[in-house]
């Protein structure tokens, strides 16, 4: 084994040959990334992509495109979808539609997109701590935060665990709040068996290359709302009601034919993909077991989960190594393990400029320590 960064021999013989050899066998050998994109067959795609050339329709709504909606509408099972260019500008559409404005409670605990979509419209963030459990919003911290310049909640399901979608509904309900939930994470699971794309006033996905399902670059907004679903269509595409004819504001934000053609070749796996990734899940939890101090955070067996993320808890006091120094002494190994979420957003800027010392959210700032995440996806396998 390759020199260790000088860590304790323990976690030589625990940490690193555990994680990386599975049954015996090197789980890792090239180097290998959180979010390493699954391809689908590579012979479906390229007919596909020789279809959009023989018809010479691109973008702008074509047949791929319409396609690809109707099967996350399907999959999901809402009224309507609404692909995009990218899950950041989807949840800027969504924000903009559902008349967000002043300030909307966010976690901290997410991918900086989250604020940022916001933020971009001059929407005030306000960070709010997560439950210890699920990291994902408490609503026991969400009620405290609502001011009469409240507007929406933004939740995050996150790692594929849902957020507690009933008590949030039942804030929103009560306070006269738009509830919206990034998704990016979670296509593919349930929540008490129902689809996650079914809560709030919208869902919004991520089809970026890193997602177990990914159209290159790409996102989509779900709902059940037909007159939201009208105002987004008209908003993705410039405001356009006809050839020459513009009755809304609007920008570009609509996804190409080709990404389009992407996205259902990956749909077309969804099965394979969800049982890699279970698998590789499986054997990171037997093999993870032996090691003082880690705790991998498991998936409930009531659900349907897409285990896109395999993510462990660092009892840095039964490792006697920090999480930090666990990340780089895989990294040493070629496994390119990730801090998700390391820092808070609200420690990034532009928001810790804005609110120094302000914010203190310990939950989020404890997991930001403490979790870790490892690789999975098609390119690794446990056997």
């Amino acid at each position: 084994m390759a020199p260790l960064l000088r860590l304790k021999p323990t976690i030589e013989k625990t940490a690193l040959e555990e994680l990386a050899i599975c049954g015996g066998k090197p789980l890792f050998i090239d180097p290998l990334h959180v979010g390493a994109p699954n391809l689908g067959n590579q012979a479906h795609f390229m007919r596909r992509m020789a279809d959009i050339l023989n018809r010479n329709w691109l973008t702008n709504g074509g047949p791929f495109v319409t396609e690809f909606e109707s099967r996350i509408a399907h999959l999901t099972g809402v009224k309507h979808c609404i692909a995009t260019s990218n899950g950041t500008l989807a949840l800027e559409l969504a924000a903009r539609a559902l008349g967000l404005k002043g300030e909307v409670i966010v976690p901290s605990f997410t991918f900086v997109a989250t604020a940022h979509a916001l933020k971009w419209q001059e929407i005030s963030p306000v960070f709010c701590d997560i439950e210890a459990q699920r990291f994902t919003l408490d609503p026991k911290k969400v009620e405290a935060l609502i001011t009469p310049r409240t507007t929406g909640i933004l939740a995050v399901h996150l790692w594929g665990r849902s957020c507690d979608t009933e008590a949030l509904a039942d804030i929103a309900e009560k306070h006269g709040l738009k509830l919206l939930y990034d998704a990016s994470h979670a296509l593919g699971c349930t929540h008490n068996g129902v689809p996650i794309g079914q809560f709030g006033d919208a869902e919004v996905f991520s089809f970026h290359a890193t997602k177990f399902i990914n159209t290159f670059e790409g996102g989509a907004i779900v709902t059940n709302n037909d007159d939201l679903a009208i105002r987004l269509r008209l908003m993705k595409n410039f405001g356009f009601t006809g050839t020459d004819k513009v009755n809304y504001l609007g920008i570009n934000g609509k996804m190409s034919e080709p990404s389009a053609a992407m996205g259902i070749t990956s749909l077309e796996s969804i099965d394979k993909f969800i049982s890699i990734n279970q698998d590789n899940y499986h054997a990171y939890a037997k093999h993870s077991q032996r090691i003082k101090g880690l705790e991998i955070i498991p998936f409930l067996t009531d659900e349907n989960n897409n285990y896109q993320y395999i993510t462990f808890r660092v009892n840095e006091s039964a490792t006697g190594i920090s999480r930090d120094n666990i990340v780089r002494a895989l990294h040493s190994e070629n496994v390119l393990a990730r801090r998700y979420f390391h820092p808070g957003v609200h420690q990034m800027e532009p928001y810790q400029s804005e609110e120094p010392n302000i914010v203190h959210l310990p939950v989020t700032e404890a997991a930001t320590h403490e979790m870790i995440c490892l690789p999975t996806g098609s390119q690794i396998t446990p056997n």
